[in-house]
């Protein structure tokens, strides 16, 4: 039988926040999730204040908003900021696609068209996320007797310097592609933000394997 600790771990990594204006959606999705995980804890927000309020108070994993929540506020600019606090999967018509394509392609943004069928869809990629949230949390806990103690060192050189040299050549490509075709501009521009939002996560891994290690040796 799990701890209270345990269960309350637990339940941490399953908290969803559902942002959508339909009742009946909402009830809708809020099945769909809780069916396929019967440890997940879902949050409901109405309107968009809501959602802010609500984010908060419960720090969710993933996010799945409705863009019909969003009530013509720049689309593009609130996903980003809601991906500095959790996965986000967006519901929303096919057509708005194109607006948050950059974030999709980054792996920050699930995009989920809302066509027939598109409840299963969207429940199951708010489950996926969550399995990820929690396998990168765990991937992370206390160091293992098997892992070599300068971990942190190879994320930082083994990782990193040939991370560095991509990053280097993208923007140099950038720099001087005035030639180029616009796409393959904006495919080297992907390049370029994914290298730098790896190059920060083995930062905060290095930085996290340091001191847990650190912890266990004074432990």
């Amino acid at each position: 039988m799990p701890t209270r600790v345990q269960e309350w771990n637990i339940a941490a990594r399953c908290r969803t926040l559902v942002g959508i204006s339909d009742a009946g959606l909402a009830a809708q999705m809020t099945h769909e999730i809780e069916r396929g995980n019967p440890e997940v804890s879902v949050h409901i927000a109405r309107n968009l204040p809501q959602l802010v309020d609500l984010m908060g108070q419960h720090s969710p994993r993933v996010i799945l908003l409705d863009d019909d929540l969003v009530h013509g506020a720049p689309l593009m600019e609130l996903v980003r900021q809601l991906t500095e606090s959790a996965s986000v999967v967006l519901l929303a018509a096919p057509e708005r696609h194109a607006e948050v394509i950059r974030l999709v392609a980054q792996g920050d943004v699930e995009f989920v068209a809302r066509i027939e069928g598109f409840i299963p869809l969207a429940a199951g990629l708010v489950e996926r996320r969550l399995r990820w949230a929690t396998r990168s949390e765990s991937a992370f806990g206390a160091p293992s007797a098997g892992m070599p103690e300068d971990v942190a060192e190879i994320f930082r050189h083994d990782i990193n310097n040939p991370l560095t040299g991509i990053l280097g050549n993208a923007e140099l490509l950038l720099a001087h592609g005035a030639h180029l075709p616009a796409t393959d501009m904006q495919r080297l521009q992907t390049v370029v933000d994914l290298a730098v939002r790896l190059r920060e996560t083995i930062r905060r891994l290095s930085d996290a394997w340091d001191s847990r290690a650190q912890s266990a040796r004074a432990g």
